[in-house]
């Protein structure tokens, strides 16, 4: 049995459907979504990840046939570009979450048409979006509160542009890609709703970058810093200091956390219940037993969290 003909008899027997998921269906061309312009106006969320064949003039058919859309999900679908994100975005107007991650082509060109088109948004993941810099973002919307852009190449503007909106709650910036410019996280500081910040394996940012945030960011209830190995003291001491709605804080394998980095937590953060922490060379024994008796109230885990995601709204 064909993927179109399977399509087709999904959508006729199910005119009134509002929630698709055709995840998977490497085979489906453009011609399987043809029937979302006769029975798609009611359709809510849709799951095209992995549909390898399905092109800009697929997107158009969404665009056309599910005006009630709002969310979509678009994970490794290669084939899309800019073009068809912004025809989706004209008349898709009630989107509210969007999955880009590993979606080749699409660049700022094209996340700038969706951020200042679709002014509901609240949740866009482009994690492994070699194209963007995050300066698409510029001018969101106070709606936006989740972000994920794990492995990208974001720049300061970009960085900056993401908490532009002012609304942002929970971001997920790990495995940084390195920039010649240098650390760019410091932008971040400028965002004072965030609960949620993942920043693992960003083995660059920088002490400037941890006190930026840490003063600007008073909110802070997660914070992974897990293999950022440029956290030195002054950055602890920052978190110590400034964090003290942090509740839970990963800090595995960071190289430069010392026995007077981990005092400063201890001293600090008086809000905390959980610490992340394992392979951490330059900690010692005695300093581990000196947090543990002056601060019973946190627990401390050595298991390594590789993503933190309480709510994810592109399940």
């Amino acid at each position: 049995m064909s993927q179109t003909y399977v399509s087709y008899w999904l959508l006729r027997r199910f005119q009134h459907l509002e929630s698709l998921s055709l995840c998977g269906c490497t085979e489906l061309d453009d011609s399987g979504l043809t029937r979302l312009l006769s029975y798609g106006s009611n359709l809510q969320k849709l799951n095209l990840d992995c549909c390898l064949k399905v092109t800009n003039y697929g997107l158009s058919l969404v665009a056309s046939g599910c005006p009630s859309l709002t969310t979509i999900s678009l994970y490794r679908c290669l084939i899309i570009t800019d073009e068809g994100l912004e025809t989706l975005t004209t008349a898709c107007l009630s989107l509210k979450c969007i999955n880009l991650s590993y979606c080749s082509q699409i660049s700022d060109k094209g996340l700038k048409a969706l951020t200042q088109q679709c002014r509901q948004l609240q949740a866009i993941n482009v994690s492994h979006c070699e194209r963007i810099s995050g300066v698409g973002f510029e001018g969101c919307s106070k709606s936006l509160v989740h972000v994920e852009a794990e492995s990208c190449k974001l720049s300061l503007e970009g960085v900056v542009g993401i908490v532009s909106g002012g609304g942002i709650e929970h971001l997920d910036v790990s495995c940084l890609s390195w920039s010649p410019s240098g650390d760019p996280l410091r932008g971040i500081g400028f965002s004072s709703s965030l609960k949620i910040l993942n920043f693992r394996m960003c083995r660059s940012v920088s002490d400037a970058s941890i006190i930026a945030i840490a003063k600007g960011c008073t909110l802070l209830e997660e914070w992974n810093l897990a293999l950022c190995h440029e956290v030195s003291i002054s950055g602890w001491q920052a978190v110590g200091l400034y964090c003290q709605n942090l509740k839970r804080l990963h800090v595995n394998r960071c190289l430069n956390l010392t026995d007077n980095g981990l005092r400063a937590l201890r001293d600090g953060c008086r809000s905390l219940s959980i610490l992340y922490l394992n392979g951490c060379a330059r900690v010692t024994p005695l300093a581990l037993e000196l947090f543990k008796s002056h601060r019973g109230d946190v627990c401390i885990k050595e298991e390594e969290v590789m993503c933190i995601k309480p709510y994810s709204p592109f399940r």
